[in-house]
């Protein structure tokens, strides 16, 4: 490697550390670590069933156990298929190969090459995610047609396959035409993205897989519209989705910016649960608009992002990594594999943390609903609901709740239910 290459590996590593250091700042700044203060006499014990039947929690870790091989298998099959592909030089070669038919440029090799590294990690996935399907069919979650859920994994696929593919072209236009920065106008680019898409996501993604209608006029329009403006939140309408086509499971979520920013209730929610329970979900959903989350996940999402961008130009001014994935450089299109395959392992690196913060946050939110409402009796019997009907395990195993959980489990969000009642809060 030249002396200005290394000198441009250097900074590019610097730049990764100052963007690590500036996420972990953002998240130690803006993560809840004690949303609520201990009452007076201590915490509640958490109760392991959440107060569920034992034929409940039965049914519940039952399909737990069904559905967690499959969901190490197929994360580690999609890892270790990314893997082979990035780290040998097979991967290069299905990129040359695909892109052959169209001339063989290098434009048609990562916008190909993509789209195929995408298609054979899913297919490589696709009998596990069948078998989830099946599980979800055997316990009745899923009301898919195996014909919906095909569709639903092909339009997946695709929108995954045509981001990818745009954000990695990009990268290899900017590495063609900037040899030594590239990498910094790339993390910029990133950066970019993440914003762009958080706006996009309400009006681009969720249309393709549900519809939404307006909630008709009533009391419960009423009150969850009253709820938003009592937390200060502007939201432009209260929308149906019709997720009983695909599941059982009851949700509800606030999305969108704005003039997109709307309520939106699953249709299984109106058809199950009493109004005062459906307005402790939206509660707590309104919470993490009063919170800024989603503003404070985009910024640490676009740190994060920008950051992990600056390391793989570190990484990938590795002679020895390039030789090992068949390409000569970051412009060349055979690096497309191992860009993939280093990025997957990012993402599973990061896992944990992410899932530590958003633990808190959700808690934060549990909070919100509480005050909103001032009702924890609505909270509890909503939470023992959902995972009634949602058959979450309500207190998993130490280990996967850590690696994997991104909410408080069930048994301690009844806990923290009990020990906010316990409270004098304004």
């Amino acid at each position: 490697m030249s002396r200005a290459g290394r000198t441009g590996a250097r900074a590019a590593l610097l730049t990764a550390v100052v963007l690590g250091i500036a996420v972990v700042v953002v998240i130690a700044v803006r993560t809840p670590w004690v949303p609520l203060p201990e009452p007076a006499g201590g915490h509640t014990p958490v109760d392991p069933t959440a107060g569920l039947s034992a034929a409940q929690v039965e049914r519940a870790e039952a399909f737990a156990a069904a559905l967690r091989p499959a969901s190490l298998v197929s994360l580690l099959l999609a890892l270790g298929v990314s893997g082979v592909l990035g780290l040998t030089p097979l991967g290069a070669r299905l990129v040359r190969t695909v892109a052959r038919p169209v001339g063989g440029g290098w434009v048609a090799q990562a916008l190909l090459g993509t789209a195929a590294l995408t298609v054979v990690g899913r297919l490589a996935t696709l009998p596990v995610s069948a078998y989830a399907e099946s599980v979800r069919h055997r316990y009745g979650l899923s009301t898919r047609s195996w014909g919906l859920w095909l569709r639903d994994v092909a339009v997946s696929t695709a929108i995954s396959a045509v981001l990818t593919a745009l954000a990695l072209l990009s990268l290899l236009w900017l590495a063609r035409r900037a040899p030594r920065t590239w990498w910094a106008w790339s993390a910029a680019a990133a950066a970019g993205f993440v914003v762009v898409a958080s706006f996009l996501y309400p009006v681009v993604v969720e249309p393709a897989f549900n519809s939404f209608e307006p909630l008709a006029a009533g009391e419960l329009r009423t009150d969850l519209l009253a709820l938003a403006e009592e937390s200060g939140v502007p939201v432009q309408d209260v929308l149906v989705s019709d997720a009983s086509r695909r599941t059982t499971a009851l949700n509800a979520y606030v999305s969108g910016f704005g003039s997109t920013r709307r309520i939106v209730v699953y249709d299984t929610v109106l058809a199950e649960l009493p109004d005062d329970e459906i307005e402790s979900i939206v509660a707590h959903e309104l919470g993490h608009v009063v919170n800024r989350d989603v503003l404070t996940g985009t910024l640490t999402g676009a740190l994060g992002a920008a950051g992990a961008v600056a390391l793989l130009g570190w990484l990938l001014s590795s002679t020895p990594l390039l030789r090992r994935a068949g390409a000569e450089g970051a412009g060349d299109p055979r690096v497309v594999p191992l860009v993939v395959f280093l990025l997957s392992v990012g993402t599973l690196v990061s896992t944990p943390v992410q899932n530590l913060v958003s633990r808190q946050i959700e808690a934060r939110a549990d909070l919100h609903a509480l005050d909103l409402t001032e009702d924890p009796g609505a909270f509890i019997d909503m939470q023992r609901r959902l995972i009634r009907t949602n058959l979450g395990d309500p207190d998993p195993p130490a280990a996967w709740q850590w690696f994997f959980g991104s909410h408080p489990t069930a048994a301690q969000r009844l806990a923290f239910a009990a020990d906010w009642a316990k409270q004098d809060r304004p």
